[in-house]
């Protein structure tokens, strides 16, 4: 699977995607239709009013259809994705591709880019990726950020200090201006790709290969030396102005509270390169998608750390009540005790955003958030197993925090079996089921889908 193209016809057959052919707005309809289904569906709006192109969202809205586009159970994700990070490939270079057949002149007010929240300052492109290469042409970055339009040919984007910002002050050192693509509609093994933790120098876009199995095929951009997918729907050339800045916010992050106003980077558009008749896709700031695009490559990392001290990690949720990014739960099976604070603080180096982390034992569904708050009910005593660590980094997104500082305090509870207690003390009570009752409960289950 290449494109977002097969993914949507993918998607049609198994009735994981909801068509609406009634005319809705760019601007606070599309959304609030998003926001309502969520990660039920994936939603495709085929009339959008002043615009003559369809809108796509929540694609990556649920585990299961990124494991689709994976085309991979979710028990093997992490060591899926490590063996991309660990053994990228190189992608393939093409003279032409789908998205090179209209090639025209910046006018974003002619993309249907939504305004999704009440006090949004403007529209914003929430599901592109943008692609980046060191002055010596040595080394890629490609990864997801919000860009707020501030007019026909230019945005404001957010760049935190990772991989795009350290090309930013590689390239300050002897010009002003950031060569960037920014690509939009795209296959979800790519997006998911871009939102990976890979050390720095290794593309994502090679990560994204090696998910694809050497299918990513690579343009490069007419007015900007960088590359781009050449099945993407949409592309906009682009420079990052590294001297000029803007107010950008407030926005909608993760946590649905809108992050603080900063001075960020100014975008140039260039030039547009698009298939004819493209799809704009789009994300909801604070849904799910957006949410397990930013957890569920952390949950990689994470099982990564945690297994260096137990190697019985069995399973990782950053959870979406906990916005995708500040609550963890993290399932093993336990040897000696200690193990479970020992984990804890794996967790929290993980990912310095983690505000609060729970273990539990591997009997324990990470998903299930009644049977976490059971072991925590059952399993964890407050002056025993509490981790606190106050006055330590945490995530600017989280509001509770010195934002511009981001200090804040770390919470982890240990919910797991002391192992010094008879353990029929935390058995949970099981049912024995025969086959009749099986056969009963199967068709109960069929007469109410029915």
């Amino acid at each position: 699977m290449v494109d977002l193209r097969s993914f949507l016809s993918e998607l049609d057959q198994s009735k994981e995607l909801i068509r609406i052919n009634e005319s809705l707005s760019k601007k606070y309809e599309i959304p609030a239709i998003l926001k309502s289904v969520d990660a039920d569906s994936a939603v495709l709006f085929e009339k959008v009013k002043d615009h003559n192109v369809p809108i796509v969202g929540g694609i990556c809205a649920s585990r299961d259809r990124i494991c689709k586009s994976l085309n991979i159970d979710n028990t093997i994700l992490y060591q899926h994705l490590l063996t991309a990070i660990r053994n990228p490939l190189r992608s393939k270079i093409c003279e032409d591709g789908p998205v090179k057949e209209i090639q025209e002149k910046p006018m974003l007010s002619k993309i249907p880019i939504l305004t999704h929240y009440e006090r949004d300052p403007g529209p914003y492109l929430t599901a592109a990726i943008v692609s980046a290469r060191s002055p010596d042409g040595t080394i890629e970055n490609v990864s997801i950020h919000r860009m707020q339009v501030l007019d026909n040919n230019h945005l404001a984007i957010r760049i935190v200090p990772r991989h795009l910002y350290k090309l930013c002050q590689m390239t300050r050192e002897t010009k002003n201006k950031l060569d960037i693509s920014i690509s939009i509609g795209l296959n979800p093994t790519i997006l998911l790709a871009a939102s990976s933790s890979a050390p720095f120098g290794i593309s994502e876009f090679d990560i994204a290969n090696t998910l694809m199995n050497g299918d990513l095929k690579l343009i490069k951009c007419e007015h900007v030396d960088a590359y781009a997918p050449a099945d993407a729907e949409l592309v906009l050339e682009g420079r990052i102005l590294l001297d000029e800045e803007t107010l950008e916010g407030p926005f909608v992050d993760v946590t649905s509270t809108y992050d603080i106003q900063r001075k960020q980077p100014i975008i140039e558009v260039v030039g547009i390169m698009r298939r004819e008749k493209y799809i704009y896709q789009a994300l909801l700031p604070a849904g799910s998608e957006h949410r397990l695009l930013m957890g569920m490559p952390q949950e990689v990392r994470i099982w990564e750390y945690s297994k260096n001290i137990v190697p019985s990690v069995k399973s990782v949720n950053m959870t979406i009540g906990g916005c995708g990014w500040l609550h963890c739960v993290v399932s093993f099976k336990k040897f000696r005790e200690g193990d479970g604070k020992n984990v804890l603080m794996a967790i929290f180096a993980a990912n310095p955003s983690i505000k609060h982390a729970i273990v539990v034992d591997s009997d324990i569904d990470v998903y299930d958030i009644n049977q976490v708050e059971w072991a925590i009910a059952t399993r964890f005593r407050g002056d025993r197993d509490l981790l606190l660590v106050p006055n330590v980094r945490v995530s600017s997104l989280d509001p509770t925090a010195d934002q511009e500082l981001e200090l804040g305090c770390k919470v982890g509870v240990d919910a797991t079996k002391t192992l010094s207690k008879n353990k029929d003390l935390f058995e949970r009570a099981k049912i024995p089921r025969s086959t009749k009752v099986d056969r009963v409960l199967k068709r109960i289950t069929q007469n109410n889908y029915e």
